[in-house]
């Protein structure tokens, strides 16, 4: 399995990609293979909110399993992708685009650079079985 070069990802499976609009936050293809065919991704958390690196903001339910979506980093929500409401399946279509949870605007823009690269998040990916 190989993952986007431009993202960064955490040890939770999330992947975090910087933009002009804040970060764009998504589960990666592991945690899609991992949790089959989703059914329901809920964000608890609405525009405007301040969300804490590590805290959950949503949950993503799948034919398997009910999951916790965790901030990557701090910072404002600013976007939340709104068709996942009634397309919940575009996660497993299209996880690293059409398939993003929120945008966060960060309370620390270098944030992002403590997050784990595509060769660190492949070995985390390996060693986790």
């Amino acid at each position: 399995m190989s993952f986007p070069e431009d993202l960064r990802y955490t040890t939770d499976h999330e992947w975090a990609k910087v933009g002009d609009d804040g970060v764009r936050v998504g589960i990666t293809s592991f945690a899609v293979d991992q949790l089959g065919d989703i059914t329901l991704v809920t964000i608890d958390a609405k525009v405007g909110d301040t969300l804490e690196a590590g805290k959950a903001f949503g949950t993503i339910e799948s034919v398997k399993t009910l999951s916790d979506l965790f901030a990557p980093l701090s910072g404002k929500l600013v976007a939340i992708n709104g068709e996942l409401e009634t397309k919940p399946e575009l996660v497993n279509e299209d996880c690293y685009d059409k398939g993003w949870m929120v945008v966060i605007a960060p309370a620390d823009a270098k944030a992002v650079d403590g997050l784990m690269d595509p060769a660190a998040y492949d070995a985390h990916v390996k060693s986790s079985g």
